[in-house]
């Protein structure tokens, strides 16, 4: 989460006559403080209104093409999800019931994505994607120092291959776990890891490799068989097992339904585990992810903890304890309710609108594709030829107009190149890209007349990536 620092002001919250139906006096009086607690308290139905309005200063989710995490559930999930706000996910015992709806998510998922034997696969739900990564580079991490028990105990020190373009929680991995990131950076026209730079960073220390199944940089799939591949090929040369982590964040829900002949999952026997989050393309409000692992000795039993003190027995494998199992049975239901025909036709009608809005987008002579949504339904697009203006005027003025579309700059070794990336989530609908279109034709003319990019007269590049 984001670190805030306290304000150290008197400042005070404004509340007006009629916020208080019976006492409109009384209400005017009431001046309770921004960063400290108030002596007494506040009528419920002021304090509702209060913050109410506060939020009205927040985006329309609708609107929001950063994020790729689901803005709109039907009625009858958020129905649900209301009822169970008071479950707390991880008191089996108590809620015997979400915690069997748990494991039929775990079993779906294990079917989903070829598990050899989905019954003995083994798997958890989590609070998103961020923390399942966590718990899958924890059981990399445990397994190598099993195989590597005296070289680790020697000062071995362990480290995990990936590219420059993972989400920011591999980062974190590496660094709470104390595990060195080998990343491969980005190189002309590749934006993501490939097999021959995977293999390059291996060793006898390796935990792992990291493949991306929908990179947050540009929406691509990264080539998990070729690097499957390229790994077996290095343990026979080497006699390195290199085990694989596929993190499916975003495509781990959209690869099954809509390139079902793409092998990227447990079909290849050097895949130990794969995440996925449910709150992105597994369409449920934010708060859950999941974490699969293909069979029992791809999770250490250590990890693994047995706790009895909310009544009975269980297994919990988590960074968090006690949390919400609301977004768990919002989770099953999508998953009920939907089927396979259903998640196809979901996705395939949002790959449908970033297709077009890419295609429509690519026609402007002042733009280029880098990719054209065509595998997660996101895509990314950079200014081109001499224009005097660049990817965060676009986004800036874009914003005027309430789009939330963020502009960023790549990382090593790409810092030159700057892109603007739309996510097209459930919800978007062509008519709504018309809309965009329409907004981002009509600015166009208006950032033409500017004598150069804004940040050339010193206003900062405002930076929007949000995963």
């Amino acid at each position: 989460m984001a670190l805030h620092k306290g304000a150290g002001d008197d400042r005070r919250l404004s509340i007006g006559p009629f916020a208080a139906t019976a006492d409109p006096l009384g209400a005017m009086r009431l001046a309770p403080p921004l960063h400290r607690l108030a002596e007494g308290p506040v009528a419920a139905e002021t304090a509702y209104q209060l913050i109410h309005d506060e939020l009205m200063l927040d985006g329309n989710a609708k609107l929001n093409l950063a994020t790729f995490v689901t803005t709109s559930m039907e009625t009858q999930a958020t129905r649900l999800m209301t009822e169970c706000l008071d479950k707390n996910m991880i008191d089996k015992d108590e809620y015997p019931q979400t915690a069997e709806l748990e494991r039929r998510c775990v079993a779906i998922l294990a079917d989903l994505w070829h598990a050899p034997d989905p019954d003995s696969a083994v798997g958890c739900s989590t609070t998103g994607s961020s923390e399942a990564c966590m718990l899958a580079g924890m059981a990399l991490k445990r397994r190598w120092t099993h195989r590597n028990a005296e070289r680790y105990a020697a000062g071995a020190r362990p480290n995990l291959v990936m590219g420059v373009n993972v989400q920011v929680c591999w980062e974190k991995f590496c660094n709470f776990w104390e595990i060195e990131a080998r990343t491969a950076p980005m190189e002309g026209e590749r934006f993501h890891l490939d097999a021959e730079r995977a293999v390059a960073l291996c060793d006898e220390n390796t935990i792992g490799v990291v493949g991306i199944l929908g990179s947050t940089f540009d929406g691509s799939y990264e080539p998990i068989a070729e690097i499957c591949a390229a790994l077996d090929a290095f343990q026979e040369r080497t006699g390195i097992d290199v085990p694989v982590h596929v993190d499916g964040a975003s495509g781990g829900m959209v690869a099954p339904f809509l390139d079902p002949g793409l092998v990227w999952d447990f079909r290849l026997p050097r895949v130990a585990s794969i995440n996925t989050s449910g709150h992105k393309y597994g369409l449920v409000y934010p708060g859950v992810g999941w974490a699969l692992w293909r069979d029992r000795t791809a999770l250490p039993e250590e990890l693994v903890f047995k706790v009895n003190y909310l009544g009975g027995e269980m297994p919990t494998f988590a960074l968090n304890f006690s949390r919400p199992g609301a977004e768990v049975i919002a989770q099953y239901y999508v998953l009920l309710r939907l089927g396979r025909d259903g998640f196809r036709a979901v996705q395939g009608a949002c790959r449908e609108v970033a297709g077009y809005l890419a295609g429509e987008i690519g026609k402007l002579d002042c733009f280029r594709l880098l990719t054209r949504g065509d595998e997660v339904p996101v895509f990314a697009f950079t200014t081109d030829g001499d224009v005097p203006f660049d990817v965060f005027d676009v986004s800036r003025r874009l914003r005027e107009r309430g789009w939330q579309v963020p502009a960023y700059t790549f990382p090593a070794n790409r810092q030159d190149l700057s892109v603007l990336r739309v996510v097209c989530r459930n919800g978007f609908s062509r008519d709504l890209a018309d809309l965009l279109l329409a907004d981002l034709q009509r600015l166009l003319p208006e950032l033409r007349r500017q004598p150069v990019p804004l940040k050339e007269l010193g206003v900062p590049a405002r930076s929007g990536f949000h995963h």
